[in-house]
Protein backbone atom coordinates (compact mmCIF):
# COMPACT_ATOMS: atom_id res chain seq x y z
CA UNK A 1 0.00 0.00 0.00
CA UNK A 2 1.25 3.50 -0.83
CA UNK A 3 2.42 5.52 2.12
CA UNK A 4 2.95 9.29 1.97
CA UNK A 5 6.46 10.55 2.53
CA UNK A 6 7.40 12.44 5.66
CA UNK A 7 7.20 16.20 5.43
CA UNK A 8 10.54 18.01 5.24
CA UNK A 9 11.01 20.31 8.20
CA UNK A 10 11.06 24.07 7.79
CA UNK A 11 14.62 24.28 9.06
CA UNK A 12 15.86 21.79 6.46
CA UNK A 13 13.96 23.64 3.73
CA UNK A 14 15.37 26.99 4.85
CA UNK A 15 18.88 25.55 5.03
CA UNK A 16 18.67 24.26 1.45
CA UNK A 17 17.31 27.60 0.29
CA UNK A 18 20.15 29.45 2.04
CA UNK A 19 22.75 27.22 0.37
CA UNK A 20 21.14 27.82 -3.02
CA UNK A 21 21.13 31.59 -2.45
CA UNK A 22 24.74 31.56 -1.24
CA UNK A 23 25.88 29.75 -4.39
CA UNK A 24 24.07 32.31 -6.53
CA UNK A 25 25.62 35.19 -4.60
CA UNK A 26 29.09 33.68 -5.00
CA UNK A 27 28.59 33.26 -8.74
CA UNK A 28 27.35 36.84 -9.07
CA UNK A 29 30.32 38.17 -7.11
CA UNK A 30 32.74 36.18 -9.26
CA UNK A 31 31.12 37.43 -12.47
CA UNK A 32 31.28 41.03 -11.26
CA UNK A 33 34.94 40.62 -10.32
CA UNK A 34 35.82 39.17 -13.73
CA UNK A 35 33.90 41.96 -15.45
CA UNK A 36 35.75 44.60 -13.48
CA UNK A 37 39.12 43.05 -14.28
CA UNK A 38 38.26 42.89 -17.99
CA UNK A 39 37.22 46.54 -18.05
CA UNK A 40 40.28 47.68 -16.12
CA UNK A 41 42.64 45.73 -18.39
CA UNK A 42 44.10 43.62 -15.59
CA UNK A 43 42.48 40.40 -16.77
CA UNK A 44 44.72 37.36 -16.38
CA UNK A 45 44.05 33.65 -16.27
CA UNK A 46 41.28 33.45 -18.82
CA UNK A 47 40.72 34.19 -22.49
CA UNK A 48 37.93 36.42 -23.70
CA UNK A 49 37.07 37.69 -27.20
CA UNK A 50 38.16 41.21 -28.02
CA UNK A 51 35.88 43.08 -30.40
CA UNK A 52 38.01 44.81 -33.02
CA UNK A 53 36.41 47.56 -35.07
CA UNK A 54 37.55 47.52 -38.70
CA UNK A 55 36.59 50.72 -40.50
CA UNK A 56 38.38 49.74 -43.73
CA UNK A 57 35.86 47.01 -44.61
CA UNK A 58 32.85 49.36 -44.78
Amino acid sequence: MAVPKKKTSKSKRNQRHAVWKAKAATAAQRALSIGKSVLSGRAQGFVYPVAEADDSES
